[in-house]
């Protein structure tokens, strides 16, 4: 019979069902990285991976459907892999510059991952000025799950700035090919176990968004709760509600930590010091970058214009764990756009997270950025599982925020100088932000759709005037 660790869960099969040309459903990172003296090449990087992903028996199988969509499909062993197709070189031309690199990423982000094969690429990207180098991953959102396989970010960098090699008892496995009567007779095991699953398959209920948003609800913990506390009510009209397209954009942002700390002390100083946090200050600068866009289209704010997000957050689990495979459940806040006064926008949002955090076992901001390796990128794959499980109906926009590591980290000899998350879009939402900080910086990714968001150099732009105008408010005092 099919090992459970080999067949798709109803969620991780979702994902592939409700996957179109217009609507790629992976997860990515941009990090660009200064080159040891002696260098850093192609040929280095594909023999990191191939080293580090044996001990990720994901990143060599590809999925395999079932016959007569009897049950959800199994991973099986890529006979053929070939980890030169999946690692690839690219080049801008020099001296490259960040908008070159944004626009590469744009085209790269559109283009659905090849089924036929492991769900994941890599591109080695040359030519960026000063010397520096970038890698761009991409990850389905199917493979990405923190517990059998992390993001392929996660398992290239470490803090030794040397090549720790990553062999692992994956390497003597015995290869997974079972054939198509094999996966009949587990199918039908199964369904002697799980009989609504064949009529589920059959009726073809796992493409409809509805049925694959029921069965993730009961896979992600503590969605049910969370909907409870914001009345399950529809999100408001928004210009981010657009039918996507295939093509995209992509901008980059990078702000300093210290200004975010800053506000948070300067804000919220006395009794109130508790109640902010980082991120409550976080998602403030993105409520004010977003009501400059928004007003920068004529658009009517009102006091009680809001554009709602959902927030993922993790959580610990039963036994008080925060590994990378930790659970992942969403905070939902309306960002108030109509408000003019960035402090009360600031208190405002810290009191709608606090509500619903109290109500989790979340985990802090030093323990997700104290989990072995560089955990970022598959937090925010799961906090992206955690949106596209989800009926877009409850929200306008995700934003993703993991805490990451305040200390160099290496690919090889390789020093990271910096790393943007590039989260995918949902069907009726034209922008999905992510951020991670690292190493003093807070860096966003803002990923778009092209017809949507033509001027979404603005809003990046309105990121830096909405932290600087914080900065420069004066403290309100917080709602109780």
């Amino acid at each position: 019979m099919v090992d459970v660790t080999h067949r798709l869960s109803a969620l991780d099969s979702s994902f592939l069902y409700l996957e179109d040309d217009n609507l790629p459903l992976h997860v990515g990172t941009v990090m660009i990285f200064e080159p040891p003296a002696d260098g850093f090449d192609y040929d280095q990087l594909v023999e990191l991976i191939a080293e580090r992903i044996v001990s990720s028996p994901r990143y060599r199988q590809r999925v395999q459907s079932v016959p007569a969509r009897l049950a959800n499909p199994v991973w099986v062993d890529d006979d053929a892999f070939d980890v030169s197709y999946h690692v690839r070189r690219a080049a801008l031309p020099r001296p490259g510059d960040e908008e070159q690199l944004e626009e590469f990423v744009a085209r790269i982000t559109s283009r659905p991952l090849d089924r036929g094969r492991p769900l994941w690429e890599v591109y080695f990207v040359e030519g960026l000025s000063k010397g520096r180098f970038a890698i761009v991953t991409k990850a389905h959102q199917a493979l990405v799950d923190g517990i059998n396989a992390v993001d392929i970010s996660h398992m290239l960098l470490d803090t030794s700035g040397g090549d720790d090699g990553g062999l692992g008892d994956a390497a003597d496995r015995p290869p997974y090919q079972p054939s198509s009567l094999r996966l009949v007779a587990d199918a039908m095991v199964d369904a002697v176990r799980t009989p609504t699953m064949v009529v589920d398959n059959l009726r073809g209920g796992a493409y409809d968004l509805a049925a694959a948003s029921r069965k993730a609800f009961g896979l992600v913990s503590g969605v049910l709760a969370t909907l409870a506390q914001v009345g399950v009510k529809p999100a408001p009209d928004s210009p981010l509600q657009v039918t996507v397209g295939a093509a995209r954009r992509f901008d980059m942002v990078r702000t300093d930590l210290r200004a975010y700390r800053t506000i948070r002390t300067k804000l919220t100083r006395g009794r109130y010091v508790e109640d902010v946090t980082i991120n409550d200050v976080v998602l403030a600068t993105i409520a004010g970058a977003l009501r400059t866009w928004l007003q920068s289209r004529g658009e009517h704010l009102s006091s009680a214009s809001v554009i709602r997000a959902m927030v993922p957050v993790s959580v610990y689990d039963d036994t008080g764990d925060h590994q990378s495979g930790a659970r992942v459940t969403a905070c939902f806040v309306d960002l108030p756009v109509g408000e003019p006064n960035p402090s009360m926008r600031l208190h405002q949002i810290a009191f709608s997270m606090r509500q619903q955090m109290e109500t989790t076992q979340a985990v802090d901001a030093a323990s997700l950025s104290s989990i072995g390796g560089f955990a970022p990128p598959t937090l925010h794959s799961l906090g992206s599982r955690t949106g596209a499980a989800m009926t877009r109906r409850l929200f306008n926009l995700a934003i993703t925020n993991v805490p990451g590591p305040q200390q160099p980290l290496y690919a090889g000899e390789a020093r990271l100088l910096s790393t943007y998350p590039v989260m995918p879009l949902t069907r009726k939402q034209a922008l999905a932000i992510g951020l991670t900080s690292y190493d003093g910086q807070v860096y966003l990714g803002l990923n778009a759709d092209r017809d949507a968001m033509t001027d979404l150099h603005v809003l990046a732009d309105a990121i830096h005037e909405a932290l600087a105008e914080l900065g420069q408010s004066k403290r309100t005092r917080s709602s109780r």
